[in-house]
């Protein structure tokens, strides 16, 4: 099952409507996940010739990655002169927010409106990996990643993989504030818990529930991120 599912999630990196190579998808999907994570943390300077050598590429494919994170936002290039990763700005936290509720209420609307078994068992494949990977403290990237997919797949099986691709592009703030939260036990489990209320919604046909248990699953109070802000100043605009 492991082998498949890492087939599965490099599809998920490398098929999308941008049209990068290989090369250049994992460099940028890599990168993305490291500022994501507070690797990288907001400020960091950015060499090419440094990245190219870790990475072991040309310039061409990580210019074409650092291109596509300074068009989300994650870092902003300075011609002839350097590459920060940009701070978190909260204006575009409550954008995201919008956003993917939005669309992701109208993605669960419409799975719930006609179940599909093969998408179902899909789901619950993710919801079992995480389930695994939850206990191991040096997994957390790879939750975090199946997290994602598991949303991916949503999309994927209305017909718009690509509105998918266009949520992951403008959702990078909210989800660097996301990686500032404490990943107890507790709250991978609630991650958990909503992915499979989610599917139990769509597997009754029962549309309300479904949009209901999204945005149960994906609200953040009002205010939410300033505590983040106040503790780490130096990360936020």
């Amino acid at each position: 099952m492991e082998k498949p599912m890492n087939a599965a999630l490099d599809m998920m990196r490398i098929d999308n409507p941008m049209g990068r190579t290989m090369a250049s998808s994992r460099i940028y999907d890599d990168l993305r996940q490291r500022i994501l994570s507070l690797e990288l943390p907001p400020g960091t300077a950015l060499t090419r010739a440094e990245l190219a050598r870790e990475y072991e590429v040309s310039q061409t494919p990580l210019r074409d990655a650092m291109q596509k994170l300074d068009q989300d936002g994650l870092i902003r290039i300075y011609p002839q002169s350097r590459t920060l990763v940009t701070r978190i700005n909260m204006e575009r936290i409550g954008e995201a927010m919008f956003l993917r509720q939005a669309l992701e209420s109208e993605v669960g609307a419409k799975l719930a409106a006609a179940p599909d078994p093969e998408t179902l068992a899909k789901l619950r494949t993710v919801i079992a990996l995480q389930k695994d990977v939850a206990p191991h403290a040096d997994q957390l990237r790879r939750f975090q990643e199946l997290d994602e997919y598991f949303h991916f797949l949503m999309f994927e099986a209305v017909g718009h993989p690509n509105l998918h691709a266009l949520l992951r592009s403008r959702t990078g703030d909210l989800d660097r504030v996301r990686r500032l939260q404490t990943h107890s036990d507790g709250r991978l489990n609630g991650i958990i818990d909503g992915h499979e209320r989610i599917v139990a919604a769509i597997e009754e046909g029962d549309a309300e529930l479904a949009v209901h248990e999204i945005r149960t699953h994906t609200h953040k109070p009002t205010g939410w991120a300033d505590e983040f802000r106040n503790r780490h100043k130096d990360y936020f605009a």
